[in-house]
């Protein structure tokens, strides 16, 4: 499984971005898909996941109110819509796939990963 990031990229506090992470290699529509993004020398930190079906997305505290997960299993691509950014989202966003049914907030659950995308938020 190939997982590819795109989308970051510098804006003001206030804009918006929106990643997708576009998946190869095997069933997409098998997999509980989540983006976390790490800032330098801190964990990597849990953002958002999104089940096959897209049912009940999940998100980590940061992305409650102002982040929305979706997928399109047709296109085998998932995206996060990321509104009133603020600075401290600053880092580098990962997207990452995995085959659990628990445990998406947990960064060992998921087995696939991409390169990452570069989130700046200027204040």
């Amino acid at each position: 499984v190939q997982l590819q990031a795109s989308g970051g990229g510098l804006v003001q506090a206030g804009g918006s971005l929106r990643l997708s992470c576009t998946v190869s290699g095997r069933t997409f529509s098998s997999y509980v898909m989540g983006w976390f993004r790490q800032a330098p020398g801190q964990e990597r930190e849990f953002v958002a996941a999104i089940r096959w079906n897209s049912d009940s997305p999940w998100y980590g505290d940061p992305a409650k109110g102002r982040f929305i997960i979706t997928r399109d299993n047709a296109k085998n691509t998932m995206y996060l819509q990321m509104n009133r950014l603020k600075s401290e989202d600053t880092g580098a966003y990962y997207c990452a796939a995995g085959l659990m049914d628990s445990g998406l907030q947990s960064v060992r659950n998921y087995a696939y990963w991409g390169q990452g995308t570069q989130v700046t938020v200027s204040s």
